[in-house]
This record gives structure tokens, sequence and C-alpha cells, in this order.
């Protein structure tokens, strides 16, 4: 039985399996290994998500076996700002921490053998965010995001992972950590481009390999074809 990792989040996760990114780079590393299970919501907030959790995990992981992670990535639309365009998927700071909790819970309520994986809000490139939100009028606007407040919600999400002890991936400070991180990672400002997917697929994997969660460490699913005898296949194949 291949074992699955689950990951739940907003349009970052769910624009991961575009080309470039990097659920789809993580369904390509386990290849044979392992099933990787994409539950992204674009737009959803820490509160939206808490209210559908039931719903979005329909069919998520296999009847006989819990999944061995789930990666939480929420946070990016929690911290919009309260005065900007996009208030109304604001989350106040200290209710965020609360629906992560809420939402940690679940999971470990529901699959108490899997690994919970945190992952922060990433950075925010805010003239991108002017020019992705108002175009040709975007004279004297106001980013709906700023990196301060970005920051800010990634600190609570580490404070959270820590608490509950659960690993935890600070991308907010690690896309920071590379040149031009506001245009080589960041297409609009807040989504990924194909080098940003790059960074938190490098992270994911480092995380999973802590949990001793790597290709070193499953199995193949079905014999692998160099071990199949040639003078009778189908011997390998009486499982």
């Amino acid at each position: 039985m291949r074992p699955r990792l689950v990951l739940f989040g907003d349009s970052i996760t769910e624009q991961s399996f575009a080309s470039g990114g990097w659920g789809a780079a993580l369904a390509n590393h386990f290849g044979r290994q392992a099933d990787v299970v994409l539950r992204g919501l674009s737009g959803y907030n820490t509160r939206w998500a808490l209210k559908v959790l039931d719903r979005a995990m329909e069919g998520a992981a296999n009847e006989r076996a819990d999944p061995a992670a789930v990666t939480v990535f929420f946070g990016a639309n929690d911290a919009s700002l309260p005065d900007q365009q996009q208030a109304h998927q604001h989350v106040p700071l200290h209710e965020y921490q609360t629906n992560l909790r809420a939402i940690c819970a679940y999971f470990k309520n529901r699959w108490p053998a899997a690994a919970i994986i945190l992952i922060t809000p990433p950075p925010i490139h805010e003239p991108a965010r002017i020019r992705d939100m108002y175009g040709d009028n975007a004279a004297s606007r106001q980013p709906e995001r700023t990196n301060e407040a970005a920051g800010t919600y990634a600190q609570a999400c580490i404070s959270v992972a820590k608490e509950l002890d659960h690993p935890v991936i600070d991308i907010w400070t690690q896309m920071q950590q590379f040149p031009d991180w506001q245009t080589s990672a960041l297409c609009d400002g807040l989504h990924f481009t194909p080098f940003g997917n790059k960074i938190l697929f490098d992270e994911v994997l480092k995380t999973l390999e802590i949990i001793g969660f790597s290709q070193q460490s499953l199995r193949s699913d079905l014999p692998l074809f160099h071990e199949i005898d040639p003078k009778d296949p189908l011997k390998a194949l009486e499982i």
C-alpha cells in the first residue's frame, strides 16, 4: 500500500500541481513510492478552511491507513490588511492561531499516525501586489498585503507549531535568503515562480526526511523492471 501525503492550503497549494509546482515535484519525486493528494482551496483563510475540513478531506486518505503526513499552509489570506481591498479575507492574528490549533487537532484526531507539517505564509513583494490588484490605476494605491504583516503571521504560525510540537517550514524567512527573491521567487508579489516552488519543494523534502519519510526509507510499489526474471516474467508479479 502506498503511503499518502496530503497537501492542505490556499491558492499556493491549489496551484502546486501546475507546471513547475512544488506539489507536482513531490508527486514526481516519490513516483511509485507514495501518492500526493491535493487539497488546495484558492482564496481561503483559516476561518473558511476550518469550516469545510470534513468536506475537503473526503477521499483524501486510504481507508486502511492514515496519511504519512499532512502539510497545512495557510496565512497568506489571513494576513490581508483589514482596511484594504481584500479585507474580507482578513483573520485577526489571535484567531489565526486558534484556527491553526483547531485544524491541527482535527488532523490529529482523524489521523493519529500522520505527521502534521505547518508552513508559514510566504513573503510579500508589495509593488507587485499593487500592480496585480490595480493595473494601470496603481498610482498612489496601497497594497492589500504587506511583507511586515506576513512576517507577523509567519511568527505566529511558528509559535503554534512549537507549542504543538509539529514540524514547521518558515518559508517567509527561507525565501528571503535568496537574491532578488521579490521577482525570482514570486510572480505577482505573492504566488510562486518555478524557482519559488523549488525553494518550498526542497524545504518540504528536508522536513519529510527528518520525520523518516524519504526515497531511501520507502519501498517502490510492485516489482521493479530489473527485478523481473526474463525467463519467467509473471512469477515476480504473483503478488
